[in-house]
């Protein structure tokens, strides 16, 4: 099966100058737990609600500034036409629970969630990486 088969396609996104405030109500609105950040076509960053919650909320930050201040860059990502096994390899192997998908041309097509997996490609392999993600990294 390919990560295209599963992967989440109807992906919102934002620019790096979007509010912080604007990327969570797009999150309620959507009912999603993550967004892209884009920039010139390209993936720059990716925002989660636990970004929100740790790097603003928790520290009393400002919800009006810009999503790149809290953004997580270094965004792993995969080709829609890879298989969920190699999806899911490199999910344990970065220790990251989704991937950013792209197309043939590079262009964002969709995310793919471990859950996506789960729901379709079995336990057995979602439960390995969930222990491959939760893994302490080994020291370089």
């Amino acid at each position: 099966m390919k990560v295209s088969d599963v992967m989440t396609a109807q992906v919102a996104t934002a620019s790096p100058d979007t509010t912080i405030k604007a990327v969570a109500v797009t999150m309620s609105q959507a009912d999603i737990g993550s967004v892209p950040v884009v920039s010139e076509g390209k993936v720059v960053g990716l925002v989660t609600d636990r970004d929100i919650v740790v790097r603003v909320i928790a520290t009393g930050g400002n919800l009006d500034g810009p999503v790149s201040e809290i953004m997580s860059d270094g965004v792993q990502g995969i080709q829609s036409d890879s298989s969920l096994a190699d999806a899911s390899a490199k999910m344990g192997a970065h220790q990251v629970r989704r991937l950013v998908v792209y197309d043939d041309g590079g262009k964002l097509s969709g995310i793919l969630s471990l859950g996506d997996i789960a729901l379709d490609y079995g336990a057995k392999v979602v439960g390995h990486t969930l222990e491959e993600i939760s893994a302490e990294p080994a020291n370089h």
